[in-house]
């Protein structure tokens, strides 16, 4: 069984308002012609198809357009996607049942009642059976009346809930299963704040949407998405795939591509990554004017200049913008000399009663004197 685990498309992504549609297309034609070359019996999109909520017209149709791509270059692929946290879930799931005859499953919402279980999709090669798992994103409130609450009626926590909802699947640990998920999958006993996010990926204030790793143990294979870099989580084959374009400057330099999956009989799993070269690379060139100059390109650049001396702010930034057209943004980086640096550090190791009077400008006694009162009041200096 060959499979493409890809993920975080984000069509419709503005890149500092760059229009990315050229970019995204390109890409999507280079995963066609990796389709057609090794022709997968299934490709796997992990979630975050879209960039917004509620797409614009024009980002429908490019993702059509990729459908198209996909089904032409591997007619007898199943094709399988999950809504991400970007995506609105109702609109994902809609033509849910007729898309499933053509082998296209687009799975929108998690269960929502007793009844529902995860969409499961089964495949067969000559070695047997390989079930497919296709949770989408979960949200603890979009899943209560499955997974309960807890003993004081609140909702669960991430972890419980996802947890919950794979248990409840009694998936055969003899057979050959897939999860496809998106969430913040996070190694037992790792701290969620040495994870790299990258920019353009949406946390939740203490990471509480993190889910312990182990709960993939059951699978033989988990196709990830959410994380915008490539990563393994605990194990080579529970993967995040990353975008295949990138998203943001935070990405700047990571290689891209497709995780192939190859799978034999049970416990025999193979990844390798076909890597994808983008239409325009996202790039950070630093140096002095004349040398970031010299580097013209149409990639998407940040140019953060060194130079130590002032510069004619409308020369620079018609010369740069000359340069190249895809510029995200200029900036200055700061360029003390070590005395003036420990010069600025001195004077700013002021006591919070000279820095208050330094920013207020001149006051009178009696105003001097309630500063103090203040500052004390609320243990900024010693009495």
């Amino acid at each position: 069984m060959k499979f493409f685990h890809l993920s975080d498309l984000h069509i419709g992504l503005k890149l500092y308002n760059h229009d990315l549609t050229e970019d995204q297309e390109y890409i999507f034609r280079e995963i066609a012609d990796a389709a057609r070359r090794e022709k997968p019996d299934a490709v796997i999109i992990a979630g975050d198809i879209y960039d917004k909520a509620i797409p614009s017209a024009e980002a429908v149709e490019l993702f059509d357009r990729f459908l198209m791509m996909l089904t032409d270059a591997a007619p007898d692929a199943a094709i399988m996607m999950i809504s991400g946290n970007h995506d609105s879930a109702p609109r994902i799931n809609v033509f849910r049942g007729v898309l499933r005859d053509r082998k296209i499953h687009m799975i929108g919402t998690p269960p929502q009642a007793e009844e529902d279980h995860i969409e499961k999709v089964t495949l067969r090669d000559s070695f047997g059976e390989v079930h497919f798992y296709l949770l989408p994103f979960v949200k603890p409130t979009t899943v209560k009346a499955i997974v309960g609450t807890d003993e004081n009626g609140n909702n669960l926590s991430y972890d419980e809930s996802v947890r919950r909802l794979l248990a409840r699947e009694n998936a055969d640990a003899a057979a050959r299963n897939v999860l496809v998920s998106h969430q913040f999958y996070l190694p037992v006993g790792a701290d969620p704040e040495k994870i790299e996010r990258m920019e353009s990926e949406i946390r939740t204030v203490g990471n509480i949407d993190e889910v312990r790793s182990d709960v993939l143990e059951p699978f033989d294979y988990a196709a990830l998405g959410h994380i915008h870099k490539p990563m393994k989580v605990g194990s080579e084959y529970f993967r995040y795939c990353g975008t295949p374009l990138a998203c943001s400057l935070s990405e700047a330099g990571q290689e891209k591509g497709i995780i192939f999956v190859e799978m034999g009989e049970k416990g025999d799993v193979r990844t390798s990554v076909l890597p994808l070269k983008p239409l325009r690379e996202v790039r950070e060139i630093r140096g002095t004017l004349e040398n970031v100059l010299t580097e013209a390109c149409d990639d998407y650049v940040r140019v953060v200049l060194t130079d130590k001396v002032d510069l004619d702010v409308i020369d620079m930034q018609d010369r740069i913008r000359a340069a190249f057209p895809n510029l995200l943004e200029i900036r200055r980086e700061a360029a003390f000399a070590a005395e003036e640096r420990e010069e600025y550090s001195a004077e700013k190791e002021l006591d919070p009663f000279e820095l208050c009077c330094e920013f207020l400008g001149e006051i009178g006694e009696e105003e001097r004197e309630l500063l103090k009162d203040v500052l004390n009041e609320a243990g900024g200096m010693e009495k």
